[in-house]
């Protein structure tokens, strides 16, 4: 990336992180099988399936495929942010509510001392990855460009076809770079110009939102990214 041609004001800086990012991801998505997509590399996997067949509590879609979701919780990685969000005047109670826990279990988190435990999440399938970014990005344009009233987790038609779904993924990222291209300065610093319901959004200035909207499309397609190399690996000797 010739850092001529790089933008410096905010919006540009977020841009150009965000088409580098996406040009890297769609290079590393090329080829993706439906038996790769689906692939599970550990027993317990959180995964794309059919409705009957969902194991999780809280698995989500508005078709035959769901998503898999467990209970709620905050995990250790969070902490930080929970910390932030009381240090910043959030009550106990609109935390809970952020987060679909208790205030009891905010109460905890807030009361930890020292290092947390590590997490203990479930290991999640390429299929997750991308459903869950496609539900969050889809849900993300509609809460701040769109009609701010669909429920984000029942606008994706979820199918175990790796390349419908890359077909679908692909024309609401565009969709959403396209409209983040028209932000003014004043939307960037606008408390609340995102109204998506499955975050914190709304307490925050638009340029954070997409700064963390940033951070969740690199870390989750660095981890596919990952999955695909095991995948490729699966079956080589030492």
């Amino acid at each position: 990336m010739g850092t001529e041609s790089m933008r410096t004001d905010r919006l540009g800086i977020l841009l150009d992180q965000f088409d580098h990012a996406r040009e890297m991801a769609q290079v590393r998505l090329t080829g993706l099988s439906d038996e790769e997509y689906l692939w599970e590399p550990v027993p317990g996997c959180w995964s794309l399936r059919r409705r009957g067949e969902a194991t999780t509590p809280r698995a989500f879609g508005p078709g035959e495929w769901v998503l898999d979701l467990g209970a709620a919780d905050i995990p250790a990685s969070e902490y930080a942010e929970v910390a932030r969000q009381a240090a910043d005047g959030m009550t106990v109670a609109k935390i809970a509510d952020d987060w679909s826990v208790s205030v009891e279990r905010v109460e905890e988190i807030l009361a930890h001392t020292g290092t947390p435990e590590p997490d203990t999440t479930a290991v999640t399938t390429i299929a997750w990855r991308l459903g869950h970014l496609h539900f969050q990005f889809a849900g993300a344009w509609e809460w701040a460009f769109g009609e701010r009233r669909q429920d984000p987790k029942l606008m994706v038609d979820f199918t175990p076809s790796a390349d419908v779904t890359l077909d679908r993924f692909w024309t609401v990222i565009d969709r959403w770079r396209d409209s983040i291209a028209t932000v003014t300065d004043e939307q960037l610093d606008t408390v609340g110009f995102s109204q998506y319901p499955y975050s914190n959004d709304s307490d925050y200035a638009y340029i954070g939102v997409l700064a963390g909207s940033n951070l969740e499309f690199i870390h989750h397609m660095s981890e596919i990214a990952v999955l695909r190399d095991l995948w490729g690996a699966r079956f080589k000797t030492q």
